[in-house]
């Protein structure tokens, strides 16, 4: 493959100039930052190429490290790291580019929505390419949805006051007067959409388009099933869109009614010497990057629409990579034969064949291309994956006894969708002791809504005197600060007694005491007036407006008292329920990076009390910049990198598990845990009666509009259908085990020792050197 660009050919060949056989070339990059470098250097060396083009440039979590890295560069022009790394990339003898007359043309916007909003796109690029890139507004195409012109001049607001849009009005009559205005502002909206679409035209088209590709494989807001000719317009989103929105747009409830206008396929292809690139990150982008990039251009993969150009490029981390046929290729033929080669070769050709294991013959193995790899490939290949995989179901049911389990979280709810059958099962055992500790706080979770129709709940009680703690003589003093596990206690009794009223008190009491600690509320007068002044900001604040900081602490204590019902459910004490509020999430766009005073030593300080024998952890494949599972995995690693150096952990076991987010292949697994009705009706439970903020779902994942304990429910099923394939229906309803024969899901997870969970955080680690700024 051979590539124009001077900064593409020297990331090609660092990447061992692999053969390119997909409609669109594509790049591949170690992790997330690396792929900001590239991208923020290629964008230079455009720009200085092309002083006056026209650019569209992405919004939202995945330019983070284009825009630091851009800045960086800019700033830093002729210092001896940058020119260093220009040299390193092909762009040494580049001058330093003004970005002054670049035309900045918006990709898109949430509509209605103020341009004053933070969580407006128009308001991220004022901030961060306007003023961050220093690009002249003037010669800007933005959409500013408070100078959109609507029937008589009026304002969004006046006439879509609950923010909704019909667009049936476009091909209806319209019922009323009222109607009749809003028919006529979709027409005027739809003027605006044309005559913006036709100033990108006049200006020659998009010369330089950088954008993210989302879970259904929208670019844009061109979501599946976009015309491959389509303009800018005003449009509907579908649900994984919203979903992905909703974090943006404060819960699902409102992104579901957002209408979005977004410039189209055609508008980002019309010019035919466009550079169009699309990156992406981590393994959840892999199954859509594969179809946009080795299927035909269709309706189905919008970004399959780039095809048509020349200079369209796919920027990609290896994870997002993994699904592509040369990766495939590349991990069954580099490197050393393993079992788990073995395992997963074997185990996908039932899947693809829907064809039990011990149905497979050897000439389904030689005609697979991946099986006749297996060194030795006979009649007892297949034997040998099922010996594999029944041992990691031995290993996965072990009793184990005089145990002491850390299980630590990113996100509240975390530990229980990942592991929960297992650790349950544990429990049991009395000789074991489990210590929960959640990294972070969580509170962006936790509905405005929630908090204001809990807080309303709180005035009644106190009306009606039924928070008689708020009348004890020191309550206000120290009072407010004991009776934690009893809040708890009295919440599950309701639960269990089915009374709805109750457990509204239950929770009322719980946010309380934290309102008088975080508050230092000295009276019941002081406490009604910030229950007041909550109510009050809240209801001011627009939808996806960042809290306060008081109030964020606050939704995160919520989300705190939710935990520990969690885990009562199973006889967990508050004491052993930790909350650490790691410092760098902070609920801004561009999370911190973790540092080791303020994230890693208080890790480090459970483990020294603690003393585990098992460390459970959330193990996600690569480091995708703004993922906080990611950055947790760093500071958990550092802790426990420090403290063997204090005590010898040879004996530790690291548990790795996932869950909604990224999953297992049963090859790459080493542990599997039968799951039961009874395990899932006991988690569903749990979830539904303790996540009490979760419930709606106000921030699903895009897989699934409902709870996030259905979606893992799903998973554990569809994880037991693809061992089943392997293993046969009748292993599992034949066992001589009853455990087995009750198995209607699987959960698997990664045991390691300290020393393979290391070498693997060090690799991690190591490839992030020099490019994190």
């Amino acid at each position: 493959m051979k590539f124009e660009s001077k900064v593409e050919t020297s990331f090609y060949k660092a990447s061992g100039s692999p053969y390119i056989e997909t409609n669109i070339p594509y790049l591949v990059v170690d992790n997330f930052p690396l792929m900001g470098l590239l991208t923020a250097l290629r964008f230079l060396e455009w720009a200085g190429e092309n002083p006056s083009g026209v650019i569209s440039l992405p919004t939202g979590k995945t330019p983070e490290y284009f825009i630091k890295w851009t800045s960086y560069l800019m700033e830093n022009w002729d210092s001896k790291k940058v020119k260093d790394l220009r040299a390193k990339y092909g762009v040494g003898r580049l001058r330093k580019p003004s970005l002054k007359g670049l035309q900045f043309v918006q990709i898109d916007e949430f509509y209605p929505i103020s341009s004053k909003q933070h969580n407006s796109f128009y308001n991220y690029v004022k901030k961060y390419y306007m003023g961050g890139f220093g690009f002249d507004p003037k010669s800007a195409l933005l959409i500013n949805s408070d100078e959109i012109p609507l029937a008589g001049g009026r304002s969004y607001l006046e006439v879509f006051p609950d923010s909704r849009v019909d667009l049936s009005l476009r091909y209806r009559e319209p019922k009323s007067t009222f109607e009749k205005i809003q028919q006529d502002s979709v027409f005027s909206i739809d003027n605006w959409c044309n005559a913006y679409e036709h100033q990108v035209r006049e200006k020659g088209g998009i010369g330089f388009f950088l954008g993210g590709i989302g879970p259904d494989g929208h670019i844009a807001f061109n979501t599946r099933g976009s015309d491959h000719h389509s303009a800018t317009r005003l449009t509907e989103t579908n649900f994984e869109t919203q979903a992905v929105a909703a974090s943006d747009l404060g819960g699902i409830e409102i992104s579901k009614n957002r209408l979005v206008i977004t410039i189209g396929l055609e508008t980002i292809t019309y010019n035919p010497e466009a550079v169009a690139i699309i990156f992406a990150a981590g393994e959840a982008k892999a199954p859509v990057v594969k179809s946009a990039l080795e299927n035909e251009p269709s309706v189905l993969y919008p970004a399959s629409v780039l095809s048509r150009l020349k200079g369209a490029r796919f920027y990609l981390t290896t994870g997002a990579a993994s699904s592509l046929h040369r990766s495939v290729e590349d991990y069954y033929k580099t490197g050393e034969w393993t079992q788990e080669k073995t395992d997963r070769a074997v185990i996908d050709l039932c899947d693809r064949l829907e064809k039990y294991g011990h149905h497979l013959t050897l000439s389904d193995l030689k005609d697979d291309r991946y099986c006749r790899l297996i060194p030795g490939l006979g009649e007892d290949t297949v034997s040998s994956v099922i010996r594999s995989t029944t041992d990691k179901f031995e290993k996965g049911m072990f009793p184990e006894t005089s145990q002491v389990y850390y299980h630590t979280g990113p996100h509240h709810d975390d530990i229980m969708l990942g592991i929960n059958p297992h650790i349950h099962r544990l429990m049991r055992n009395e000789t074991n002791s489990n210590f929960f500790s959640i990294l972070t706080s969580g509170f962006t979770a936790v509905t405005n809504k929630f908090v204001i129709d809990a807080l309303e709940d709180a005035k009644l009680f106190l009306d009606k005197g039924q928070m008689t703690m708020t009348r004890y003589p020191d309550f206000f003093e120290s009072g407010y600060q004991h009776k934690r596990d009893k809040d708890v206690n009295h919440y599950l009794l309701k639960v269990a007694s089915g009374e709805d009223y109750e457990l509204r008190r239950g929770l009322a009491h719980r946010m309380v005491r934290d309102m008088v600690g975080l508050y230092g509320l000295k009276s019941i007068d002081q406490l009604r007036d910030q229950i007041n002044s909550i109510i009050m900001v809240l209801k001011r604040s627009y939808d996806g407006e960042i809290n306060t900081p008081d109030i964020q602490k606050f939704k995160g204590m919520i989300r705190e008292f939710e935990e520990e019902l969690v885990w009562a459910c199973f006889g967990i004490q508050t004491k052993n329920v930790h909350h650490l509020r790691l410092g760098f999430y902070t609920g801004d766009i561009f999370t911190e990076q973790p540092n080791k005073e303020r994230d890693v030593e208080p890790i480090l300080d459970e483990l020294r009390q603690i003393k585990p024998t098992v460390v459970s952890l959330a193990f996600d494949p690569e480091g995708s910049g703004p993922d906080t599972h990611y950055k947790v995995l760093q500071v958990v690693a550092e802790a426990l990198r420090m403290w063997s150096k204090e005590e010898d952990l040879s004996g530790l076991r690291i548990w790795g598990y996932r869950n909604v987010w990224y999953r297992f292949h049963p090859a790459e697994a080493n542990r599997i845990v039968p799951v039961s009705l009874n395990a899932m009706s006991v988690m569903e439970d749990a979830f539904t009666h303790s996540y009490l903020s979760q419930v709606d779902a106000s921030f699903p994942s895009y897989q699934h509009d409902g709870k996030f304990s259905d979606l893992t429910k799903k998973i554990w099923v569809d994880q037991l259908r693809t061992t089943q394939l392997l293993l046969g229906k009748n292993y599992f309803y034949q066992h001589d085990s009853p455990r087995v024969r009750t198995t209607h899901g699987l959960l698997y997870f990664k045991e390691m020792s300290i020393e393979e969970f290391l070498t693997h955080a060090r690799e991690l680690e190591k490839s992030m050197e020099g490019v994190v700024l």
